[in-house]
């Protein structure tokens, strides 16, 4: 099968592959690694039957038989599968509809300061002066010609590492070491007149020349009153903690939308507390009102890293599904609960997989999770879904995590089961079962952070993992120690946020995309 992907006007590829995957899913993943995609887009082809026009991809069998042309299209635009959101005109919607809606595809508005994609592959180098762009031009002809390289002037040079510069930050504060090694490597590929004859790459250089360029704007940002660098400025002998994006956050701490003050934003604050408190609060104007204080909430979490229940206190919407869901879209620019629900599907044949084939090595309990398939009569679906999750922090020997994912019955007091409990995720069982040798009945699921249940309701295990993790960006907690392997696999595997897995997560991923 040979494919044509067309990435943007100016990057369309061609793949080779010897046969088409059984999933949607998985011809995404296998785009994703051999071009280097960030996740969180669709696939449009060109179909035949409408004079190959460009249709929306939703199954495999779609494709024309031998060749097709692909296009990717990323979902930081106007939401491709229509998915319901709230009507800005509507006063009447209702807490059920907006926890099930998908957030809005773009969080910025008119007048805000925040970021509304991730770090694209490849990195998009901007237009430089005018004069700058005649000289490049010129001496990309002559390499070409001749292979005579351009030897940059300091003004010249100057204005490249600027530009470059305002363009990372308009990504990232905090660029990683690969994503300044693509900066230098798209550079030299746009401009190969500038490779640098004394290094082997050519463009180890401007690498280095890039990372301290960003380094003295972020300095000039921070002069200026920029929040995101502002909250890492050493003062005297005792700076404070260093405080940044460091899980593949897009809006780590953005500055106030423009026009708007902390007071101004605090009467808006005031305001979704009031209209929470109502028996049934107006969620589109909650909804639009969380979005504009994004940025209030943000500073007060990262800079005074409350308790949650002084977070719960002052932002109750916070705690809603949909908004677990909407803040995480503002951090990550990622549909949360889409794209997780989404990798859930897809990766749970192969887990099951795996776990079977190392039952003997991963002890009673995955043996007992196991066992349990067999017994299961009815939502077969579900309970294998159910029976992945749990064992995937058996498989990562992610060890303590039972005290992450906990049991208690439906009569039991809430203070019994919190006490003492930093964070959880609580599956809640009837308490009629008794020596029973049937499945216990699951009546609910429930996180509990900081000895409170701040959501509970949830129908499911996988849409509990979803806003649990959700709930970690959120409030900017560290993964807990017992999960510490399961959350990197969910962040960097199913939801994609991050390429730099550690040794046991880079060996996992590999057996499972196998």
């Amino acid at each position: 099968m040979l494919l044509r992907v067309i990435i943007s006007p100016n990057n369309i590829k061609k793949i080779s592959m010897p046969d088409l995957p059984s999933s949607l899913q998985s011809l995404k993943e296998i785009l994703q690694d051999q071009l280097q995609l960030n996740k969180g887009f669709i696939l449009q082809f060109a179909d035949p039957e409408f004079g190959n026009e460009l249709c929306n991809l939703t199954a495999i069998s779609e494709l024309p038989p031998e060749k097709a042309t692909l296009k990717v299209i990323y979902e930081a635009s106007p939401d491709p599968d229509g998915s319901d959101v709230p009507d800005p005109d509507g006063s009447d919607v209702s807490l059920s509809s907006l926890d099930t809606a998908s957030p809005p595809s773009s969080c910025s508005s008119p007048g805000t300061s925040r970021r509304v994609s991730a770090w694209p592959t490849p990195f998009p180098i901007p237009t430089f002066a005018y004069d700058v762009e005649l000289r490049l031009q010129k001496g990309n002809d002559a390499y070409k010609e001749k292979g005579i390289l351009l030897e940059a002037t300091r003004d010249m040079k100057s204005d490249i590492l600027d530009k470059i510069a305002q363009a990372v930050f308009e990504i990232t504060a905090y660029p990683e070491p690969k994503e300044r090694e693509s900066i230098a490597i798209a550079l030299v590929n746009k401009h190969p007149c500038l490779r640098e004859p004394g290094s082997g790459n050519g463009w180890n250089g401007w690498n280095i020349s890039i990372a301290f360029k960003i380094g003295n704007y972020r300095q000039k940002l921070r002069n200026a009153g920029c929040e995101e660098v502002k909250v890492n400025e050493r003062r005297g002998n005792h700076g404070r903690p260093f405080k940044k994006a460091r899980r593949a956050e897009v809006n780590f701490l953005p500055n106030h939308p423009a026009g708007q003050s902390e007071d101004s934003l605090e009467k808006d604050r005031d305001s979704i507390t009031i209209e929470m408190e109502k028996r049934n609060p107006n969620m589109t104007f909650v909804s639009g009102a969380m979005d504009r204080t994004f940025s209030l909430r943000r500073k007060e979490i990262v800079e005074q890293e409350p308790h949650v229940v002084l977070v719960k206190n002052r932002w109750p919407a916070l705690f809603l599904e949909y908004q677990v869901n909407c803040e995480f879209h503002r951090l990550t620019m990622i549909n949360l609960k889409r794209t997780f629900l989404e990798a859930v599907d897809t990766h749970t044949p192969r887990l099951l997989q795996m776990f079977r084939n190392r039952r003997a090595h991963l002890g009673e309990e995955m043996q007992t999770l196991l066992d349990s398939l067999d017994k299961q009569t009815s939502d077969i679906s579900m309970h294998r879904k159910t029976v992945a999750l749990r064992g995937l922090p058996l498989f990562l020997k992610d060890y303590g995590a039972e005290k992450i994912l906990t049991t208690c019955l439906n009569t039991d007091p809430e203070a019994d089961y919190t006490k003492g409990v930093k964070m959880a995720i609580m599956t809640v069982i009837e308490d009629d079962v008794g020596a029973s040798a049937s499945p216990p009945h699951i009546e609910d699921y429930a996180i509990i952070l900081e000895e409170i249940v701040v959501m509970h309701n949830i129908c499911d295990l996988p849409n509990a993992f979803a806003l649990f993790f959700g709930l970690l960006y959120a409030l900017n907690f560290q993964y807990p120690k017992e999960l510490k392997y399961t959350c990197e696999v969910i962040q960097k595997v199913f939801l994609g946020l991050g390429d730099v897995c550690s040794a046991r997560v880079q060996s996992f991923k590999n057996k499972l995309l196998q």
